[in-house]
């Protein structure tokens, strides 16, 4: 599949249309920036800052095994890919378990969490240390090309789009999760908002930006949805983050917070099954086409 050109960033333009953008200011303070026509959000550091997390990586660890579990679960629920590539592998978890599976595994990170890989997957995976789009062309070939949280990351998500549908085989498939910039989240908490607390979040998208990222890719059977389960801490670590400063470790560090996203879980599910408004990350699927 052949990459098309890219669009120039330009001040003032959206990355991903190409429409004209304008200031969006956050309650409590800051401003993205917002396009007029997909409502994709860019974020700058000087205008948006993370206030006061100094590390990508600010998760806690319990929560996160529970993500990953969940996450194989569904990507698995159509079938068993015999073969996957995970962009932004972090410590392996997720191509740990594809690899027990039974899978060819492979991915790349450049090791932006400084975290230790899972010793199976360095012993059996092909591992990049560096950025998606510097993988070798023609390197990988998988039936399921994966990547969580991740495209919010990058520097040019339009190239990593490009390179990820580069990877499929023939009708293999996309996914990527990434946080709604189109839900409530930042309407509520504003600069508050958990998503904001990672000084590498560089953008949000919408629905509609993301899909239109895939399809310009020359991806087909684009789809858009909005999971319930994922990142269930983000509405109390935004709460606490409206009450006070979380410090430089990050608003989950505290073990008072982690307590209440697992106290409160119930209800932040029920909320979300009910208002899909509210639900913090989207999900692309999409396929190369036959």
């Amino acid at each position: 599949m052949a990459s098309r050109a890219r669009r120039e960033a330009l001040p003032g333009r959206c990355e991903v249309c190409g429409g004209g953008t304008h200031p969006r200011d956050l309650r409590r303070g800051g401003v993205l920036e917002e396009c007029r026509t997909c409502g994709h959000l860019r974020r700058s550091l000087a205008d948006a800052p993370a206030d006061h997390r100094d590390a990508a990586y600010g998760g806690d660890p319990a929560l996160d095994a529970v993500r990953t579990r969940l996450t194989h679960r569904w990507l698995c629920a159509a079938g068993r890919p015999a073969s996957v590539f995970e962009i932004g592998y972090g410590s392996g978890a997720l191509l740990r378990r594809f690899h027990d599976d039974g899978a060819a595994v492979s991915g790349v990170d450049p090791h932006q969490l400084a975290v230790d890989v899972d010793p199976v997957v360095s012993a059996n995976a092909r591992l990049w240390n560096c950025a998606v789009e510097d993988v070798p062309d023609g390197a990988v070939s998988a039936d399921l090309v994966v990547g969580v949280h991740v495209i919010e990351h990058v520097s040019d998500p339009g190239v990593t789009m490009d390179k990820a549908a580069t990877m499929l085989t023939e009708s293999g498939t996309l996914v990527l999760l990434t946080p709604a910039g189109d839900s409530w989240g930042p309407r509520t908490f504003g600069s508050a908002w958990w998503m904001l607390e990672d000084p590498t979040h560089v953008r949000f998208f919408t629905a509609q930006s993301l899909a239109r990222l895939a399809r310009d890719a020359g991806l087909v059977d684009v789809r858009v949805d909005r999971l319930v389960l994922d990142s269930l801490s983000v509405d109390v670590a935004s709460a606490v983050r409206a009450w006070r400063s979380p410090g430089p470790a990050g608003a989950l560090a505290k073990r008072g917070v982690r307590a209440a996203v697992l106290a409160t879980a119930p209800a932040v599910v029920a909320m979300r099954a009910i208002a899909p408004g509210t639900r913090p990350t989207l999900r692309l699927t999409a396929r190369r086409p036959r």
